[in-house]
C-alpha cells in the first residue's frame, strides 16, 4: 500500500472511530423556553427601553442572539406546528389546533427514539391532549397561578423543573410553553408596581408603535398603567426563566444543556377587528421594535422574533448574529443533527443552521414562506434580502429588508426582475397547498 494511501485509510478509519464515539456519548439536554404573544423588542436585550428582563438578557449574554429570527406563522398554532414537525403549517389540510399532525413524524417523535425523555409544560394548541402523542412522555399545564405575585406561568415552569430534576441522569428534551403575554394581560398588581416609576414617552419607541399607543388611548386607556401592567407580565416570565436556569445550574447539567428562548410570533393588537369586547384591551403593548406589524400580520413585526441559543463550550457567548436568517422550519433537522438523529421523515421544509449556532454564518438556500391555512389567503415570502407579499387585492409589495427592515417602501415597480421571479417561485409554492381546510370545531380566535 502507498504511503498516501495508507495515510488515507489511517485518517478514515480515525474518522470513523470519533464519529462512533460521538454515536455513544449522551447527547445534550435541550430546554426549549417558547413566549406566547411577545414581541421581538419586548425584552431588553433587543432594544426595550422599560422592560426588566435580567435573566434572559443574562442567557443572551451566555449565548448567541439571533436578529434574523423567524416563526412559520402569525398565530399560536401555525407557529408551534413548524417547530414540531419542520414543515409550513399551510401544508396540512387539516388545521393541527383541533386534529393534530396526522402521520407527521414531529422531532419529540425522533429525539424519543434517540434516548430522550421527553416533556411538555404549558401551552398545548397542536391536537388531541392523549398520552404519549407525538413522542411526548409527560404533559401538563402546570398549576393555575394566574391571580399570583409570581406571575401566570410560575406553575408550569415549576412542572418543567420537577420534570428536570426527575430525569437529570438522562437526556431530555422540554419544551417550556408560557402563556405571557397572550391576552389578556393582567398581572397581579405587585408585579405591576415593580414599574411604579415608569411614565411612557413615546419617543422612546418607533413610528411603528405609535398607533398602539393611540388605540390605547382611544379605548380610554393610560398609557402608564398599561404599560406597566405589560412590563409586570413579561417581568414575571423574565423571573421564572430565571428559577428554571437556576435550578439547572444547581443540578450540575449547565454544561451539557441547550437552552433556546423565542416567541411563538408578534405582539397582539391593541384593538383586534370587530370581534367583541372581548378583543378589546388597553394593556396589549406588545413592541416589535422598528418593524411594521404584529400578531395576525405578515410583516416583519408579525413573523420575526427574538431567539436566543445557549450552550457552554459550543455556542459563543456574547455573540450577536445579525446575518444568518433561521426559521421556526429549521429546529427538527438542526436539532437532529446535534443529537445524533441520522433517519429524518422523507418530507420537511427546514434546513440545518447548526453551523450559526456554532458561530458561523448560514446562507439560506430554500425561501421562507408564509399563509394561512385557508385558500384565499395573501401569501409572503423571504428570499435572500427580499420580503414578497401579494395582498389578495392590490398590487405586489416588495421590500428590501437590509436597507428596509420597517418594510416602510414598497420597491416592486423598481425591481420588476426580483418581483417577477420571486412571485413566481411563490405562486408555485402555493399551488402545491390544499385546495381546501378543514378547521373542525376549534374555539376562540384560532390561534
Amino acid at each position: 500500500m502507498r504511503p498516501l494511501t495508507r495515510w488515507f485509510a489511517f485518517a478514515l478509519a480515525v474518522l470513523a472511530l470519533a464519529t462512533a464515539a460521538r454515536a455513544d456519548e449522551r447527547p445534550p439536554n435541550i430546554l426549549f423556553v417558547f413566549a406566547d404573544d411577545l414581541g421581538y423588542a419586548d425584552v431588553g436585550c433587543y432594544g426595550h427601553p422599560y422592560a426588566r428582563t435580567p435573566a434572559i438578557d443574562k442567557l443572551a449574554s451566555e449565548g448567541t442572539r439571533f436578529t434574523q429570527a423567524y416563526v412559520t406563522g402569525t398565530t399560536c398554532c401555525p407557529s408551534r406546528t413548524g417547530f414540531m414537525t419542520g414543515l409550513f403549517p399551510a401544508r396540512f389540510e387539516k388545521y393541527p389546533a383541533p386534529y393534530g399532525f396526522g402521520d407527521r413524524v414531529t422531532v419529540t417523535d425522533l429525539l424519543k427514539k434517540r434516548g430522550y425523555r421527553t416533556g411538555h409544560f404549558g401551552k398545548w394548541h397542536i391536537g388531541p391532549e392523549t398520552d404519549g402523542v407525538y413522542g411526548i412522555d409527560e404533559y401538563a399545564s402546570g398549576e393555575n397561578t394566574k391571580k399570583s405575585p409570581r406571575g401566570r406561568d410560575a406553575g408550569l415552569f415549576d412542572a418543567a423543573i420537577d420534570f428536570v430534576e426527575r430525569n437529570r441522569d438522562r437526556p431530555f428534551y422540554v419544551n417550556v410553553w408560557g402563556h405571557v403575554t397572550h391576552f389578556p394581560v393582567n398581572p397581579h398588581e405587585d408585579l405591576a408596581a415593580k414599574f411604579k416609576d415608569v411614565t411612557v414617552d413615546r419617543s422612546d419607541f418607533s413610528k411603528t408603535m405609535q398607533h398602539k399607543f393611540d388605540e390605547c388611548v382611544k379605548i380610554g386607556g393610560d398609557l402608564d398603567a398599561s404599560m406597566r401592567n405589560y412590563l409586570g407580565d413579561v417581568y414575571s416570565l423574565d423571573r421564572a426563566v430565571g428559577r428554571l436556569l437556576k435550578r439547572i445550574d444547581e443540578l450540575g447539567l449547565r454544561e451539557n444543556t441547550i437552552v433556546v428562548f423565542s416567541s411563538d410570533h408578534g405582539p397582539a393588537p391593541v384593538i383586534l377587528g370587530k370581534q367583541g369586547a372581548r378583543k378589546y384591551s388597553n394593556n396589549m403593548l406588545g413592541y416589535a421594535g422598528v418593524f411594521r406589524g404584529g400578531k395576525h400580520e405578515q410583516y416583519e413585526g408579525g413573523v420575526r422574533v427574538p431567539f436566543v441559543v445557549r450552550w457552554p463550550g459550543h455556542v459563543k457567548a456574547g455573540r450577536v448574529d445579525e446575518s444568518s436568517v433561521i426559521s421556526g422550519i429549521d429546529w427538527m433537522p438542526t436539532l437532529c443533527a446535534i443529537a445524533g438523529v441520522e433517519q429524518l421523515p422523507e418530507t420537511y421544509d427546514g434546513e440545518d443552521v447548526l453551523a450559526a449556532w456554532f458561530g458561523g454564518k448560514h446562507t439560506r438556500t430554500k425561501p421562507l414562506f408564509w399563509r394561512a391555512s385557508a385558500p384565499g389567503a395573501a401569501p409572503a415570502m423571504r428570499s435572500g434580502q427580499w420580503k414578497l407579499h401579494l395582498p389578495r387585492r392590490g398590487e405586489p409589495e416588495l421590500y428590501d429588508l437590509s436597507v428596509d427592515p420597517s418594510e416602510s417602501r414598497n420597491v416592486a415597480d423598481a425591481n420588476p426582475e426580483v418581483t417577477a421571479r420571486l412571485r413566481g417561485q411563490l405562486e408555485t409554492w402555493v399551488a402545491t397547498l390544499p385546495k381546501r381546510y378543514d378547521k373542525g370545531e376549534e374555539r376562540g380566535d384560532r390561534e
